[in-house]
């Protein structure tokens, strides 16, 4: 949840750091800080606020010199937002300042456990029981320390360390959650994400579960955790810098929205041949098909609205059972799992910690599992039986747009191809649905032209309380992601419902002026969803009603307001209609001038329970 960089090299440090919490903010801006040591010691300034806080005290790093040190930009777990609370935490003799994503979970024990020796404590973190611990184990040894605390906490942690006692030396080490080392010549780097050392560098390694790294500017060494020697081959990332940068759009949401017919088409295109779908990075042969009997969708957030869509295409394709489920709950309402079932896990960061716990689960029960995540050799990825890669490019926005998009598409890709295998489709019906598929990045395109008058509808209604999205089958599915993106961002109160439910109880919510979004995409249920409309119009209800174009002369005789998008195969259906409505939530935030890219509370990658 929180950004982490390092950096040791010729240069000044402090800007080069506050340069990468600038593109790492997205994880998390309730307070930031740096650490660096220069010839008169460790200086650690930090604050609580904005990254520009920071910046105006240290006139974007020009008063802190120094070539080696380490930042952080966070979003509170354990204590409240302040300036004693922000990273680095350093320990109390002053000879370790750390800086952590994640969280220790038996911070409290170790914590009682150094206080009872004497130690002081000044934060309500549990990160600084890591800098305390260090210094208390620290017998003229860096790395022996490190795997002494890495033996003792418990939790998800990446931790970047600086030691008064080895000023030319950066330490970093992993568990659960992101972490890479950037290799450049004369400057090496650490990070929670490319995007921070991308300007400098393209040459990274990717650090595993307990793996230590130790940088100088000379290059990098890498430990297990038995302190064992590794040799780690760099990769080069090939997306341009281009990419992580708004491009002239005045947020990254709607540069990303606006993206998604590209996404698509990188996520599609490749993957179908001749007419006929190729997965060939999917090892899942026709034999491993056939004796799957049940299949798992596992997320959480938007992903998990992803799998809500795939249950109903998996379904309607596969004539197989299929479950969603959060994965905050999967493992732990104790799910039946054996060798017959292949658990899909969704997630774009491929860091996601209960997305990873239910992944792990999955395994340990002898499941088969396929991730589809947008990170390459992230840990969801290295873990998994199968992996499926979006191909979306960065995603900086915290409310996903691009992601969902992609994943959808990625979930047809599977769908169609395990029903070629199966034999569930006609060979026409393969066609017909593949044809579909590799139009949907144009069709995309026209579903976002229209986007005036979703910007005029939300200049009508963007100072409403509350807003309730309808709909049946797929639409219901969609209405979720939906509602999510319109309360993400401008905090405005929503909910979901299917059209059927409202007489069980929602109804009673609706009074006059409240605005009821209807989608009505699902053609063969057009005629019930009128009739949901028109039973939330009769107490007072004003409705935007979206539609596919067969059916907007229907829909101007139900609805008060409509916008139409294009008509594709019922189970593609989530894939326009979602486009209008990211874009109604990014016009409804804007003109409530809320900080749409980084909304309060939230962050990008959720790497903590």
């Amino acid at each position: 949840m929180c950004g982490i960089v390092g950096y040791i090299g010729g240069e000044q440090a402090a800007p080069v750091l506050l340069e990468g919490l600038s593109k790492l903010e997205y994880r998390g801006y309730d307070s930031a800080g740096v650490a660096v040591y220069n010839e008169s010691g460790m200086h650690v300034v930090k604050s609580k606020g904005r990254l520009a806080v920071l910046e105006g005290i240290l006139d974007k790093g020009e008063k802190l010199p120094g070539t080696v040190g380490i930042g952080h930009t966070r979003w509170a777990t354990h204590g409240a937002p302040s300036d004693v609370n922000s990273h680095p935490q350093v320990s109390d003799g002053g000879l370790f300042a750390v800086v952590h994503n994640g969280i220790i979970e038996n911070y409290m024990q170790l914590k009682e456990h150094l206080m009872r020796r004497g130690v002081e404590f000044v934060s309500d973190t549990d990160t600084e029981v890591v800098a305390q611990m260090l210094e208390h184990y620290y017998r003229g040894d860096v790395l022996a320390a490190i795997r002494q605390v890495t033996q003792r906490v418990e939790g998800s942690y990446a931790l970047g360390i600086i030691c008064a006692d080895c000023p030319e030396k950066v330490f970093a080490v992993r568990k659960d959650s992101p972490l890479i080392v950037g290799l450049s010549e004369g400057q090496n780097f650490i990070a929670s994400d490319v995007t921070a050392i991308l300007a400098h560098t393209r040459e990274i390694v990717r650090l595993r579960d307990r793996e230590i790294a130790v940088l100088t500017r000379e290059g990098a060494e890498f430990y297990d955790e038995e302190l064992e020697p590794l040799e780690k081959p760099a990769e080069t990332i090939e997306w341009d810098v281009a990419a992580a940068e708004k491009g002239g759009y005045e947020h990254f949401m709607m540069k990303e929205i606006c993206e998604q017919p590209e996404a698509l088409l990188k996520t599609i295109s490749p993957r179908i041949k001749n007419g006929r779908i190729v997965l060939d990075d999917l090892k899942l042969t026709r034999a491993d098909i056939e004796k799957i009997s049940r299949v798992y969708i596992v997320a959480c957030g938007t992903s998990y609205h992803v799998g809500a869509v795939a249950k109903y295409a998996f379904e309607k394709l596969l004539r197989m059972p299929i479950e969603t489920d959060v994965a905050s709950e999967f493992r732990y309402r104790d799910p039946i799992l054996d060798d017959k079932t292949l658990v899909i896990i969704i997630s774009q960061s491929g860091e996601t910690a209960d997305t990873l716990a239910a992944l792990r689960e999955a395994r340990r029960q002898g499941a088969r599992t396929l991730a589809i995540v947008n990170v390459v050799g992230s840990t969801i990825a290295n873990e998994a039986d199968d992996v499926l890669y979006t191909w979306a490019g960065p995603e900086i926005a915290v409310a996903s747009t691009k992601a969902y998009s992609t994943q959808l598409a990625v979930i047809y890709l599977i769908a169609l191809y395990m029903a070629r295998e199966l034999g569930t489709l006609t060979e026409q019906e393969l066609e017909e649905y593949t044809k579909a598929l590799e139009k949907l990045p144009e069709l995309a395109e026209a579903a976002l032209s229209g986007r005036e008058t979703i910007q005029y509808f939300a200049s009508q209604y963007f100072n409403a309380k509350d807003m309730y999205f309808i709909g049946r089958n797929v639409d219901y599915a969609a209405s979720l992601e939906a509602s999510l993106k319109l309360k993400e961002i401008s905090y405005i109160h929503s909910e979901a419902y299917t059209g059927g439910e409202l007489k069980h109880g929602p109804i009673s919510l609706i009074e006059e002026g409240t605005l009821v979004i209807a989608l009505c995409t699902c053609g063969r249920l057009f005629g019930k969803m009128a009739a949901n409309i028109r039973e939330v119009k009769a107490r007072g209800a004003v409705v935007l009603g979206l539609c596919t174009e067969e059916f907007a002369g229907e829909m101007k005789g139900v609805a008060d307001w409509q916008f139409c998008v294009p008509k594709v195969p019922d189970f593609m259906l989530p894939s326009m209609s979602i486009l209008p409505l990211q874009l109604f939530a990014y016009y409804v935030a804007s003109m409530k001038g809320c900080d749409i890219d980084k909304p309060r509370n939230l962050a990008k990658s959720v790497t903590v329970e």
